[in-house]
């Protein structure tokens, strides 16, 4: 008999399907498991989850003794189509959610290990027991179009490239907005809520001037990008801050041609920059300036 090779699946793996954290942490513990156990497997993705990895179309039946389907409802016609194309394999569930124990889906496996079923109690989760690293956790204050800038305004442009350059580091992204409104219930109701969370943050990446302020205020590195050509009040508060970690598009970039507007390796060394002790410690020793609220008594009369 061939030595046994698995082919670890989930919903992760389908075309159709969806990718969460849970499923794949739960994936890779048992890629781990049998990997620990000396036993060989291959874990097949959705293309548009892992581009180029191994899918299910790839993945030749008889290429493998078994598969495994880990995490998420054992239900569907995507579970059911998994049957049928690895139907000499012997295929196994486990850490699965049962809704109906007599669906097809379900009756297809040749043993089920779920994690919760009608007739069973529940059993822990598989996601809890993979390890991760820790990565930074990176606010992103996104300014709207501002129009008062007219013909300078690059906020589009520079918003899709800096987007698109972020979403390829590897850090967890959370986008906050500076509005209050207490009418909508994913937006802060107060100033100290956005505070709270900026201090959580390792790093702000801004294209909003009060983006850029409130990290600092806080003791947080930001990156700040000002979407103005030729910069205005970001790259401004940069200055008065003495803040050396702001990218500016250049005057004369011309709207809509499609060149890059922004110089990525600028963005790397400001990011790396911004993340180091040096970064950090620059953010937190620069306590803010109260000199025009003197000026307005003054001009006021009020001392």
């Amino acid at each position: 008999m061939s030595a046994p090779r698995v082919l670890v699946t989930g919903w992760p793996s389908f075309l159709h399907g969806e990718a969460t954290a849970g499923d794949v942490l739960a994936m890779e513990a048992v890629r781990r498991a049998l990997t620990g156990a000396g036993v060989a497997c291959d874990l097949a993705w959705s293309p548009v989850f892992r581009p180029g990895g191994l899918d299910l179309d790839g993945a030749d039946p008889d290429d493998y003794t078994d598969v495994v389907f880990v995490c998420g409802p054992a239900h569907g016609e995507q579970v059911r189509g998994l049957h049928r194309r690895y139907a000499r394999c012997r295929r196994v569930a486990v850490g699965v959610s049962v809704v109906d124990p007599d669906d097809p889906a379900v009756t297809g496996f040749d043993a089920v290990l779920a994690r919760d079923a009608p007739a069973a109690g529940p059993r822990q989760d598989l996601a809890a027991l993979p390890p991760t690293v820790s990565v930074p956790v990176v606010g992103v204050v996104l300014a709207p179009g501002q129009h008062e800038y007219g013909d300078r305004r690059r906020h589009g442009a520079v918003e899709e490239e800096l987007t698109g350059w972020l979403g390829e580091r590897s850090c967890a992204r959370l986008v906050l907005d500076t509005r209050l409104d207490p009418r909508d219930w994913r937006l802060f109701t107060a100033a100290a809520e956005l505070e709270s969370a900026f201090r959580r943050l390792d790093l702000v990446v801004t294209t909003r001037l009060h983006g850029l302020v409130l990290a600092l205020k806080n003791g947080v590195p930001a990156l700040a990008v000002d979407p103005v050509a030729g910069g205005a009040k970001v790259a401004a508060q940069a200055r008065a801050w003495g803040w050396p970690a702001v990218v500016t598009v250049p005057r004369g970039a011309p709207p809509g041609d499609g060149a890059p507007l922004l110089d990525r390796a600028e963005l790397d060394r400001w990011w790396d920059w911004a993340l180091s002790a040096e970064g950090a410690g620059r953010a937190s020793a620069e306590p803010p300036s109260g000199t025009m609220l003197g000026e307005l008594l003054d001009v006021l009369g009020a001392r």
